[in-house]
């Protein structure tokens, strides 16, 4: 499909918009063409809702023919286009840099964005992308070079004349990633206040978002008692709950691959018991009760897809609602890091905390036990009580052992 990415400029096409409709996105969209070097009748085919989003993906497709792009090449996605072109792109690297930049193409980019079509990504979505990457606490080398892989092939794309500018060539993502390394030496500062705060965020949420769909309440509460990632709310089940016990097994998440979003293991391979607090047992109860079928999902988006973080951003216009009551810089993880403050200042034991968060390391599990301000002082308050308590006039013994004197 790729090795034909040069026929003779000025290819003729043949073009047409059906009508369909019995169909969700009832215009096909199909322009059609001789291949010069093999004589076969080629063609290619879009569903679009409206007939100007059909009109338009034709004259996109003729644009690219007229410079000698393929039309199927001028539709393709990242990952379908890179399987052909990896080689080239990647040419004159040594072995010590090819490997990583593999790595960062294959475990990164792809699940990332490979779904898209080259010619529909965007400086944006290249952003996103990245801080995703930060966000996992991948390491700055890691970053850099998924990056680098992906800089490669949409600059192929560019000589290809499939795209006109590299939007890979992205700045400033260190300083996000500065941000995120903020964020794991104190993700407490991340936090919301309080209970309050928790559910005026989500009903202004659900104000924002189309039909004021309540089930947007329900995900922000949900993730923000029980510590989970976006990904394990959407992930979960209504088999992996348990009422008599008011427990949640989590067990997967879902998270974007080349094909779409797929359901995965949780981050850390295991799955892991979280307790369900009083304030999410009625909503949880209604759900499950709703869904007789233990694998019908717990949550879904209000016509029954699987949410991830961008879908309940856009879906709830987030960056605008959180700047106006004054969290400008909360992201749908810091629900997240909410519930694991508030367990920990609740008195949750750090070894407890640990398997509820479901953290690799102890370390990142204390970062959350970082006292407030109340705390040092009622530190001091103690310290004062202890030195100012009565004590022997002489002071404390030493005994040495084995003195029987």
């Amino acid at each position: 499909m790729v090795g034909s990415l040069h026929p003779p400029v000025g290819i003729s096409l043949s073009d047409d918009v059906e009508v369909r409709p019995d169909r969700a996105s009832p215009y096909r969209a199909r322009v059609r063409w001789i291949d010069p070097a093999t004589k076969q009748r080629r063609s290619k085919s879009e569903a679009f809702g409206t007939e100007e989003e059909a009109d338009e993906w034709v004259a996109t497709v003729r644009n690219a023919a007229t410079r000698g792009v393929d039309p199927l090449a001028a539709t393709m996605t990242l990952a379908d286009y890179g399987a052909g072109v990896l080689d080239l792109a990647m040419r004159g690297l040594e072995a010590k840099t090819l490997d990583p930049y593999l790595a960062g193409w294959r475990l990164r980019v792809l699940p990332s964005i490979g779904h898209l079509p080259v010619r529909m990504i965007t400086n944006g979505a290249v952003d996103r992308a990245v801080h995703g990457w930060i966000s996992e606490e991948c390491g700055r080398s890691t970053v850099k070079n998924s990056l680098a892989a992906l800089v490669r092939i949409m600059e192929q794309a560019v000589r290809d004349g499939i795209i006109d500018r590299n939007p890979a060539r992205i700045t400033g993502w260190q300083r996000e990633y500065q941000r995120a390394e903020d964020e794991l030496d104190d993700p407490r500062s991340l936090a919301l206040r309080d209970w309050q705060t928790l559910v005026d965020l989500s009903n202004a949420l659900v104000a924002r978002s189309a039909g004021e769909f309540s089930g947007w309440r329900d995900v922000v509460i949900f993730a923000a008692c029980t510590a989970a990632r976006i990904g394990e709310v959407s992930g979960a089940r209504v088999g992996d709950i348990e009422l008599n016990t008011w427990t949640w097994t989590v067990r997967r998440q879902t998270t974007p691959s080349p094909g779409g979003l797929v359901d995965k293991g949780t981050k850390g391979k295991r799955a892991r018991k979280v307790p369900l607090i009083a304030e999410v047992r009625d909503l949880v109860w209604a759900r499950c009760h709703a869904q007789p079928d233990p694998n019908a999902r717990l949550f879904t988006g209000p016509r029954g897809g699987r949410i991830t973080t961008a879908v309940l951003r856009d879906a709830t216009h987030w960056d605008e609602v959180v700047a106006k009551l004054g969290h400008e810089h909360l992201r749908r993880h810091d629900l997240r890091h909410t519930g694991l403050t508030w367990m920990a200042d609740a008195g949750v034991p750090v070894h407890v905390l640990r398997k509820i968060a479901g953290h690799g390391s102890l370390s990142t599990t204390q970062r959350y036990l970082h006292p407030d301000a109340g705390t040092i002082a009622a530190a001091g308050d103690s310290l004062t009580a202890y030195l100012r308590a009565p004590r022997s006039p002489s002071g404390p013994q030493l005994r040495i052992v084995g003195d029987t004197a």
